[in-house]
C-alpha cells in the first residue's frame, strides 16, 4: 500500500489545506516570500496534515478548525525541518537544496522562527487554545527527546526503556499531536479525543521502529540512505539493542568495541551482519507490528467509514514500508 492509497479520502480536502498553508507563511517582505515559495515548492508526502483530516473525518467531519489545525502541524513540521538542516549542515532536503546551502544559515534559522511563529499566530488569531497546547507539548516533547538521543550516543549507551522514550518524544510526539488535533476538532468527546491521541503514539512508535529497521535491512535505493547510518552516528536503536540481547557476550563485546572506535566499510559490514544474525531484525519487527495492533484498538470504536479505513491503513503502510 501507498501512501497516496491511504490518504485517498481526503485528497480533495488536502488542496483545500494547501491554501491555508500558504495564506499562514506568506508576507510581504520580498526575501521571506521567495523562501517561502520555494519551500512551498519542494512539499512533501503531506502525511501529517492527512493524519488531521483523516482523524477529524473520522471523529464526525472536517471543519474550518480542521484544516487551521492541519496547517498548524505543517508549519510546525517545517520550521523543525528547517532548523535541523542547520544543525545537521545538511546540503538536500527533498532532493532540493536545503535552504542553508542557498540562503546561508542565518537566513535558515530566521526562516524556522518565522514559520513557528506563523503556526502559534495562526492559532491565537482564531482562539484555536486547544490546539496550541497540544502542539507546544509536542514541541517540547520532540526536543527533549533529540537531545536525550546526543547524550545517549555520546555515552553509546541505550537500553530498550530509553529506546523507547526517545522515539515516542522524537518521532511519535508530533503523530500524536496530529491525531490528536484533528480529533479536537470535530469532537468535544474526550474519550474519543484521548483514543485518537493513542492511536497517534502507537502509530508514530511502529513507524519509527520501522524506520530502524530499515537502516540495517533497507535497500539503498529505496531508503536515499546509506545502509548503517545508525551505527555510524553511534546510535542505538531496536534491531541493535536486540541483537545486543540475544548474541553471546564475548561477541557483543567485540562489537561494542567496533562502535565505539566508530564504523565504516568493513566494520559497518560487521555491525549489520551482527544485527542481522542475532534476531535484531525480526523482533524489532515483532515490536513495532504490536504497537499497529494497540493503534487498531485505539480507534476500534470509531464508526465506519472511509476515514477509519484510512486510518487502518496507515497502521500496514507504516510497518510494511520500505522506504
Amino acid at each position: 500500500m501507498e501512501v497516496r492509497d491511504v490518504i485517498a479520502p481526503v485528497q480533495g480536502e488536502l488542496k483545500e489545506f494547501d491554501r491555508y498553508f500558504k495564506d499562514a507563511i506568506k508576507s510581504d517582505i520580498g526575501l521571506v516570500d521567495t523562501v517561502v515559495r520555494y519551500i512551498v515548492k519542494r512539499k512533501g508526502k503531506r502525511i501529517r496534515p492527512a493524519l488531521v483530516l483523516l482523524s477529524a473525518g473520522a471523529c464526525g467531519g472536517i471543519v474550518d478548525a480542521s484544516y487551521r489545525g492541519a496547517a498548524l502541524v505543517e508549519l510546525l513540521h517545517t520550521a523543525t525541518l528547517v532548523h535541523d538542516d542547520v544543525v545537521d549542515e545538511a546540503p538536500t532536503r527533498r532532493g532540493m537544496a536545503s535552504i542553508n546551502a542557498v540562503w546561508k544559515n542565518k537566513v535558515a534559522v530566521l526562516m524556522g522562527d518565522f514559520i513557528l511563529a506563523r503556526g502559534l499566530l495562526l492559532s491565537l488569531d482564531n482562539g484555536d487554545v486547544d490546539m496550541l497546547n497540544i502542539t507546544s507539548r509536542a514541541v517540547q516533547r520532540m526536543s527533549e527527546g533529540e537531545i536525550l538521543q546526543i547524550q545517549r550516543a555520546r555515552r553509546l549507551k541505550n537500553d530498550e526503556e530509553t529506546y523507547f522514550r526517545i522515539i515516542r518524544d522524537k518521532t511519535a510526539s508530533l503523530l500524536s499531536a496530529c491525531c490528536e488535533i484533528g480529533a479536537v476538532s470535530a469532537t468535544e468527546d474526550p474519550e474519543v479525543r484521548a483514543n485518537l491521541r493513542d492511536y497517534g503514539e502507537h502509530l508514530g512508535i511502529a513507524f519509527q521502529i520501522q524506520d530502524d529497521v530499515l537502516d540495517y535491512a533497507g535497500i539503498e535505493s529505496n531508503t536515499g540512505k546509506p545502509i548503517g547510518g545508525d551505527a555510524k552516528e553511534k546510535k542505538m536503536t531496536l534491531p541493535l539493542i536486540y541483537a545486543f540481547g540475544a548474541a553471546p557476550s564475548g561477541e557483543s563485546k567485540r562489537i561494542m568495541r567496533l562502535l565505539k572506535k566508530g564504523v565504516d566499510g568493513e566494520n559497518l559490514k560487521e555491525v549489520v551482519a551482527f544485527v542481522h544474525e542475532h534476531g535484531g531484525i525480526e523482533n524489532a519487527q515483532k515490536k513495532a507490528k504490536e504497537y499497529q495492533q494497540l493503534a487498531l484498538s485505539n480507534i476500534a470504536a470509531l464508526p465506519d467509514s472511509d476515514y477509519k479505513r484510512s486510518l487502518t491503513g496507515f497502521t500496514d503502510f507504516v510497518i510494511n514500508r520500505s522506504k
